[in-house]
């Protein structure tokens, strides 16, 4: 697998995918034949890009309906909507996210605490669980960034009900080394396999039916000997009610008359998607990917991150004849605006998690000053608001959206 943070690697990643994207997808997406180069081609393995920025959801979208019709293409379409939804979903309940970080710091503090579960622990994150499935995906994760979407699932599943241990263990565990990690997506996805999400509706992870989509590997299926075979689902007493969306108007040229900065960040690293109705008078570049998490993060999620953000600052920069200038953690941002004589900043939208954890700080000043111009993508914007309890209310909606969208796949 070769995740080069570029986007130019994402658009060869995207037209390599192109040609089995259709009913070859649908057919073959949940077998995870390990992560040699030849293996994978039964997935997009878009996420990395997808998640930074580089490439966005409605070019890969239209790629694929113009490739092979919304028929066709639906299921790998659907799949897109799956992680547009899940950042809708969080933006309604930020309250979420919050209970997820504090509860992990007192996750974090038990562990500390408790040599039994130090060991468990370390067994699981080091792949010494004698669960060969459990343990080769631990090595994988940490060695290559990534895992295919079944892998997380049954994962995920197996740290909960067989190994028993928290659940925002578990998705730490994959922030800090997932070089896609989302926090919509991973931390509702972990949610939905415990039974919180969905509540009551939980995923037990199957022995044979790992076997039977592991089968493809080059050393033959994984075993996954001794697996919980019932589990009762999660529960909790907190509940968390929706709230409404309060999102941004869309940007017009007249909100950036004045030399504005536009603002580079880990969840979008490239302008390319933005259309910008101006030109920016500086290019700043943020990543956060140390905010992840309490823990460290693997270098490969690090390297990713930072060099995308980087990469993305410099193509900028040659797009619109300006200056780029990194904004290191830690420095305040004020003093590199002043400096450029810069009255307002565009911000590709910060979603509810560490990204927007770690910027806001400095961001609301700006914006309390109505210096601060937020751009959000109008199919975020059309499905955002569908996004209202389980994915059903978004996947009934998708021809619309699409239409609506303008992708038709005709012509």
């Amino acid at each position: 697998m070769d995740f080069t943070p570029t986007r130019q690697a994402g658009l060869a990643r995207l037209a390599a995918f192109l040609p089995v994207a259709g009913r070859r997808y649908a057919e073959t997406r949940n077998a995870d034949d390990g992560p040699a180069e030849e293996g994978r081609g039964n997935v997009s393995q878009l996420s990395p890009w997808l998640h930074a920025g580089l490439i966005g959801d409605r070019e890969v979208l239209e790629a694929v309906v113009a490739a092979h019709g919304p028929r066709a293409a639906e299921k790998f379409v659907a799949e897109v909507f799956w992680r547009i939804y899940f950042k809708g979903y969080l933006e309604q309940r930020p309250a979420i996210w919050c209970d997820y970080r504090s509860d992990l710091e007192s996750a974090l503090a038990l562990l500390a605490g408790n040599g039994g579960l130090r060991t468990a622990y370390a067994e699981a994150t080091e792949g010494r669980t004698g669960i060969e499935a459990f343990d080769v995906w631990a090595h994988e994760l940490q060695d290559t960034g990534y895992l295919h979407n079944h892998a997380r699932m049954w994962f995920a599943s197996i740290w909960i009900f067989t190994l028993k241990l928290d659940w925002r263990l578990g998705a730490d565990f994959f922030l800090r080394h997932l070089i896609d990690a989302d926090a919509a997506s991973n931390t509702l996805s972990w949610r939905w396999v415990a039974g919180l999400h969905t509540k009551g509706k939980h995923y037990l992870a199957r022995a044979e039916n790992i076997a039977r989509y592991t089968a493809g590997r080059s050393g033959g299926a994984l075993a996954a000997e001794g697996l919980a075979e019932e589990a009762e689902p999660l529960s909790e007493t907190q509940d968390y009610p929706r709230r409404p969306l309060d999102l941004p108007p869309p940007v017009t040229a007249a909100d950036l008359t004045a030399p504005f900065a536009l603002l580079l960040h880990d969840e979008a690293a490239h302008h390319a998607s933005l259309a910008l109705p101006a030109s920016p008078a500086l290019v700043i570049g943020a990543s956060r990917a140390a905010a992840r998490s309490p823990g460290t993060t693997s270098e490969p999620a690090r390297a990713f991150a930072h060099a995308a953000v980087a990469g993305g600052m410099a193509e900028a920069a040659a797009a619109y004849g300006c200056p780029a200038v990194a904004w290191h953690e830690g420095e305040p941002l004020a003093p590199l605006l002043e400096a450029a004589g810069i009255a307002r900043v565009a911000l590709p939208f910060l979603p509810t998690g560490w990204t927007r954890d770690a910027l806001s700080p400095d961001l609301a000043a700006l914006d309390r000053q109505d210096r601060l111009v937020t751009i959000l993508s109008d199919l975020d914007r059309a499905t955002w608001p569908l996004a209202k309890a389980g994915f059903f209310g978004v996947a009934k909606a998708i021809d619309g959206l699409l239409a609506e969208a303008g992708i038709t796949g005709a012509g």
